[in-house]
């Protein structure tokens, strides 16, 4: 059994884990910085960036104890290395690689996404490669089907905003204040998701991809015209994001053979409405389905330290000079889209 410390700080969650290849979880820590962010309505880079640096040693420490483990113990240290807000991907990746460097241990440098695409392996042993993963984050939506441990074919990208932002979006013209998905997934149920006539960017596009932004624009018009509850402005947003969302994954379905399984990573997968249209889409096509608990959708360290023993069974680490990437796609070989804020 090998035992692999991880380290996430892409954004806004300090988090650190000790998982085990025997997919267990022995300890893990996470630090919101839910109260920090608040008052600006969503991430304030510098501010996250020097709360990581405040909070991580002393949370590496308290995994350890909690665990029982010390860091000879530990067989790889992995972190996440990007894609992310680089100021706090920097502090985690040169924490790790001070760590490996003390002990000796190999580094595993992980990219977020493939720490959000592996997540679901974790939590569920019977998951096998290859599957159909719809991943869905506050900075990416993508349709990819994985194939393997660092083997990722794009089908789909968003072409300008990812569906997490047009959450947080949706959340700040409402005032619902930050974080925005969850805050707009309770409003929604209370509202009549047919009530707002909103857009369904590129439903029934012969092309593959995603399109949030004249949806967002959409909500803050129907906002700004005082006709509408905003109750019912959150359900029917969230209902026009499901009808993309089945729709684009239709699109891909309907161009492939289907694999055994559609996943579903990332923190927009803890939405309950989407989860069951999903599942009801993978019914429908005669695959299973497979979520992710919700502890494993938002950021954590757990999915990266996963990543981190995936890569260590098949032997591969990284050099301790891996720099930090603010960009770092899945698929570097996929074709480039159109759109000016393209979420490779």
């Amino acid at each position: 059994m090998g035992l692999v410390l991880g380290i996430e700080s892409s954004c806004d969650e300090t988090a650190v884990a000790l998982v085990s290849t025997d997919r267990t979880i022995l300890a893990q820590h996470i630090a919101s910085q839910e109260a920090e962010h608040a008052p600006y309505g969503g991430v304030v880079p510098e501010i996250a960036a020097r709360a990581h640096a405040d909070r991580l040693a002393p949370m590496i420490a308290a995994v350890l104890q909690d665990a029982n483990i010390t860091l000879d113990q530990c067989d790889a240290i992995a972190a996440t290395a990007g894609p992310g807000l680089i100021g706090g991907v920097m502090v985690g990746l040169v924490s790790a690689k001070a760590l490996a460097m003390a002990a000796d241990k190999p580094l595993m440098a992980i990219n977020h996404l493939e720490g959000h695409a592996l997540s679901p392996r974790l939590a569920d042993p019977a998951l096998e490669y290859p599957y159909l993963l719809l991943l869905v984050s506050g900075g990416h939506c993508q349709i990819l089907s994985v194939e393997g441990v660092g083997q990722y074919r794009r089908l789909a990208t968003t072409i300008d905003d990812a569906l997490g932002e047009a959450f947080d979006k949706t959340a700040k013209i409402l005032g619902l204040g930050y974080p925005g998905g969850p805050a707009v997934e309770r409003l929604a149920r209370e509202g009549d998701p047919n009530a707002v006539p909103l857009p369904r960017p590129l439903k029934g596009s012969k092309e593959p991809h995603f399109s949030f932004a004249g949806l967002k624009s959409a909500v803050l018009r129907a906002k700004e015209s005082g006709e509408h509850a905003d109750a019912d402005i959150a359900a029917s947003f969230q209902q026009a994001a499901v009808d993309c969302l089945i729709d684009r994954l239709q699109h891909a379905l309907n161009r492939m053979t289907p694999p055994p399984k559609l996943v579903v990573a990332g923190g927009v997968a803890a939405n309950q409405t989407i989860r069951t249209a999903l599942e009801n889409l993978a019914t429908a096509h005669g695959m299973g389905f497979t979520a992710p608990p919700l502890a494993l959708c938002t950021d954590n360290a757990a999915m990266i330290a996963w990543a981190g023993c995936e890569r260590l069974a098949l032997g591969q680490s990284d050099p301790l000079d891996f720099r930090a990437r603010p960009r770092w796609p899945l698929d570097p070989q996929a074709e480039p889209v159109r759109g000016a804020g393209v979420k490779a």
